[in-house]
């Protein structure tokens, strides 16, 4: 660590099914601004064109009204980042938008891929370029293998070779997907807005922008929300009850009026006291 004290996580935030669905995502990221202050991104389609921004800097720095106001759509995916992996240069910061041979990829990751290194330097032997130095990058390369890209459950098979913590929002032109890693270790929430999804690393976001709280993305689950309505997968099964939630969400990171691993933040840090004293 290059601190003397706990680094932030990231934040993450995705809509699907909103007319306008750019301010709500803004909202979403000024909410989870303590997650991460170093810099900011937001994804937006349409259903036909795909249309992004990012920069260094808070999120009411880098999402400018007139920024915003070409964002449009009805789907996204945004985040706030704190530089866990990778230095702090705008390649770095997320979403991470490629373009495949069958069209255009948007991904956002809260989280640390302990096999990020072993992944990219086999796909960089191959030939691969690697646009960052983020660990996030490597589920793209996966992502555009053949291995995965003309089989089932493409996307499952990706996630399943990701080893380490992370709760990842992922987005294509007319699809936006969530996925949590098998042992749970990094919030992910799904909430409703009328008709719309709307996903989040905290329940404050939820609320920030009027959405009901539903759930939470399971532990090894892929969650794909398209024209058809929401269906769910499993890509990674956990031992039974074999959980590792990260203990800081709960003491440091998260806001104290959030929901995280299904407990309200406030009520376990006063808990927490009791107990210590």
């Amino acid at each position: 660590m290059k601190h003397d004290y706990p680094v932030e996580a990231c934040g993450v935030f995705g809509v699907y099914g909103v007319p306008d669905v750019a301010p709500l995502i803004y909202k979403g990221l000024f909410s989870l601004q303590h997650r991460g202050q170093e810099g900011a991104g937001m994804v937006v389609s349409d259903g036909e064109k795909v249309r992004s921004t990012k920069g260094l800097g808070l999120v009411s720095d880098v999402l400018s009204k007139d920024a915003i106001e070409e964002l449009k759509g009805g789907l996204g995916i945004g985040h706030v980042r704190y530089s866990t992996t990778g230095s702090s240069r705008l390649q770095n910061v997320q979403p991470i938008v490629v373009e495949c041979v069958d069209g255009i990829w948007a991904v956002a990751h809260n989280g640390n891929l302990v096999n990020a290194s072993k992944l990219r330097r086999m796909y960089q032997e191959a030939g691969a370029i690697f646009q960052t130095s983020t660990d996030s990058e490597v589920l793209v390369h996966l992502l555009a293998d053949p291995m995965y890209r003309t089989r089932p459950r493409r996307v499952a098979r990706a996630l399943g070779e990701l080893e380490g913590s992370f709760s990842f929002l992922l987005m294509t032109k007319n699809c936006v997907m969530a996925a949590r890693d098998r042992l749970g270790f990094r919030p992910l929430s799904i909430g409703k807005l009328g008709n719309a999804w709307v996903f989040a690393s905290e329940t404050c976001a939820l609320a920030q922008v009027g959405a009901e709280y539903v759930r939470d993305v399971n532990p090894g689950e892929l969650v794909i929300v398209d024209g058809t309505g929401m269906h769910s997968s499993i890509f990674a099964e956990s031992e039974k009850g074999k959980l590792a939630q990260c203990v800081f969400e709960l003491v440091y990171f998260a806001r104290p009026d959030s929901l995280i691993f299904g407990e309200n933040v406030h009520n376990v840090r006063l808990k927490y006291g009791m107990r210590l004293a």
